[in-house]
């Protein structure tokens, strides 16, 4: 018996030490303002109780990746049981959001994804499933010439854990859920390999444009034998196909990362409608914590 527990004790930690090796997402900066994401440590336990955030919500296990497997699954739109955040943030067409990880490990080089997809007549009770995301920027390879090559998640590394996406100036006002992904590749040699990270967050962009591209729907964005997500990056590269549909025309690519530091903390407005603890995603505690709202992060982040 002790045998057992100690090897269940073991699996234990190993999971745990895996799973804290992954990220995610903290919180986005708007114009120099801090706004908190969903805080995977604390939130799924705090039952009705956690704060207005614009980020989506996942259970405590959101840290982790999802599987070629599960590109077909529901999960892969905005991760693991994902439901829509209780808020929204107001962004102006042509700003540029800046999206804040955890530590990511220099290990899982791979490409950074944005899409977009719109809700209408808002995001408060949309069916993730029918959401169409067309894709707003993406970086991959920028260096094969020594492998495993310098990658856009490189960059984000360099740039303090943070990306920097900007809203299409084009695209119509209205509320738009923002799908940010990176994808490790270190085992995407095999097919199988890839782990896919995704994350969102609901905004309302404001603006004079008209676009509403066409999009495709999250669990048709890749497949598990597609183009960037078998590839093996231990070998010299010249080029690198960017997973997922083709960009959008209007879409601003390769913005300049920068940082700079957070200016002010804003609360997000909250969604109509929206989601509460009856309807909390698989893997919540409905029992309240003492937990307070994490304080804002103190590191820097990125903005233009």
């Amino acid at each position: 018996m002790r045998h057992v527990q100690s090897a269940s004790l073991l699996t234990a930690l190993f999971s745990a030490t895996q799973v804290a090796a992954h990220g995610h997402v903290t919180n986005i900066v708007v114009n120099g303002v801090y706004y908190q994401g969903f805080d995977i440590n604390s939130f799924p336990y705090m039952g009705e109780k956690f704060p207005t955030v614009a980020a989506w919500t996942t259970p405590n296990t959101g840290n982790g990746p999802l599987a070629p497997s599960q590109y077909s699954s529901p999960d892969i739109i905005c991760h693991q049981n994902a439901t829509v955040g209780k808020g929204y943030v107001e962004v102006n067409a042509g700003d540029r959001v800046s999206i804040q990880w955890t530590a990511w490990p220099d290990s899982h080089h791979g490409p950074v994804l944005d899409y977009l997809a719109r809700c209408e007549p808002n995001c408060a009770s949309v069916d993730k499933t029918s959401l169409e995301f067309f894709k707003i920027d993406g970086v991959g390879l920028l260096d094969g010439a020594k492998a495993p090559g310098n990658w856009g998640d490189d960059e984000l590394i360099k740039n303090k854990n943070s990306w920097l996406v900007e809203i299409p100036k084009s695209i119509a006002p209205g509320f738009y859920v923002l799908r940010h992904e990176l994808i490790a590749l270190h085992s995407a040699g095999n097919e199988g390999g890839a782990q896919n990270y995704p994350s969102c967050f609901t905004l309302k962009v404001k603006g004079g444009g008209s676009d509403k591209p066409a999009g495709v729907v999250g669990t048709k964005l890749y497949t598990p034998t597609g183009d960037g997500i078998v590839f093996n990056i231990y070998q010299s590269m010249s080029s690198y196909p960017l997973p997922g549909p083709p960009m959008y025309s209007g879409a601003a690519t390769g913005v300049p990362q920068a940082t700079s530091a957070v200016t002010s903390t804003g609360t997000a407005l909250a969604l109509d409608g929206a989601a509460t603890a009856a309807s909390a995603p698989s893997g919540f505690s409905t029992v309240a914590s003492a937990s307070a709202t994490p304080a804002a992060s103190s590191s820097a982040a990125a903005s233009r």
